[in-house]
């Protein structure tokens, strides 16, 4: 009987590497695939290139097929436009989720199904646990590279025919792999920040699609005390790239972004880290997503509210298909809408939705 076969999605990175190689060393049949998910820009700042002959180089050291497909025009479509929407909302979209659902663990597992693949593995720092016949989403066991906070948004059925061969090791251990197996990426930066930037400035590449709408910036008694460029630029909690010199009458103290006021155009301040305006102990959240069923009402979970955020104590409030609130026993600093908050039973990830509104008893 033939072995069934797996794609890995290769994207240059040292993870995806040591994904195939685990694989290939347990006897799976392992073909690869690189995706080009945004249309190169000739300025500099596209690694895509590089990154594809990264993948190259390991899949010639294991022996196997690499693949290469684009899903620019999906990506545009599902995750780009969505991410200029909320942008010109005067919320902070965080677009890896939706690549992760709508690329990853949609266009790619498509692309692979024609391929005549049974399941996908990826690089990512999670786990898929089968109970009763059902996938679980859990925690990767390094918990500093933890990614199910960018996966809680793939369904049950995607996750079934996912692999996470790295879920089980620390980064320290991927890298020893790859050194020994002969990958030049073994030693290879971690991509951060959102994947179609790179390191580009942001504010510069979002000028490109946003028209800028300067404005003031103001405390929350309403005193003018500087310009902003434009609130897309700014986010809940920001403290660098104000712009506020010393301000007559008012204490020497370091100034945060505590709101946005979209209809005057304004960016509120505050001074002090812990100012209560940046302080929430309840949210509200739609476009609701739950691997298996959802959290029960009145019930203690934990929860976060951004990526490598230490699990913070929560009690759902109300939840239906559509909506809910999460009431946390623990002020919440800089709870930002457009962001996601991700509840989890123990190691256990249970989905999430997107934050709405945030407030304070």
């Amino acid at each position: 009987m033939p072995i069934p076969l797996t794609i890995v999605g290769m994207s240059g990175g040292v993870d995806s590497a040591v994904a195939a190689w685990q694989l290939t060393k347990q006897g799976h049949r392992v073909e690869g695939l690189f995706m080009d998910n945004w249309a190169a820009d000739d300025d500099g700042y596209c690694t895509a290139a590089q990154d594809y002959q990264d993948a190259r180089q390991v899949c010639q050291e294991l022996g196997i097929t690499l693949h290469r497909a684009s899903f620019a025009e999906e990506y545009r479509e599902r995750v780009f436009a969505h991410f200029l929407e909320e942008y010109r909302a005067g919320r902070t979209p965080n677009p890896d989720v939706l690549c992760n659902r709508e690329i990853k663990f949609g266009a790619l597992l498509d692309y692979a199904v024609r391929l005549g693949a049974s399941h996908i593995a990826t690089g990512h720092y999670a786990r898929i646990i089968q109970r009763n016949g059902k996938a679980e989403l859990h925690k990767g066991r390094d918990r500093g590279k933890d990614q199910s906070y960018f996966l809680h948004q793939v369904d049950q059925a995607s996750l079934a025919k996912a692999l996470f061969p790295v879920g089980e090791l620390e980064k320290h251990e991927v890298r020893d792999i790859a050194r020994s197996a002969g990958f030049d990426n073994f030693s290879k930066k971690d991509s951060t920040g959102i994947c179609f930037i790179g390191e580009r400035p942001f504010r510069e590449f979002l000028q490109r699609f946003l028209p800028t709408q300067p404005g003031d910036i103001v405390t929350d008694d309403g005193a003018v005390v500087g310009k902003h460029h434009g609130l897309m630029y700014y986010t809940l909690g920001q403290r660098s790239g104000l712009g506020i010199g010393g301000v007559e009458g008012r204490a020497e103290m370091a100034w945060f972004v505590a709101d946005k006021d979209l209809l005057s155009n304004r960016l509120i301040v505050v001074q002090g880290q812990d100012h209560p305006r940046l302080q929430s102990n309840w949210l509200t959240a739609g476009a609701l997503s739950w691997i298996g069923a959802a959290p029960e009402q009145g019930q203690r979970y934990m929860a976060k509210v951004r990526y490598r955020q230490a699990d913070q104590a929560c009690n759902i409030e109300q939840v239906d298909m559509r909506n809910m609130v999460v009431h946390f026993e623990k002020p919440q600093r800089a709870v930002t809408p457009g962001q996601y908050v991700v509840i989890y039973d123990g190691d256990r990830c249970m989905g999430g939705g997107a934050i709405r509104e945030r407030g304070c008893m």
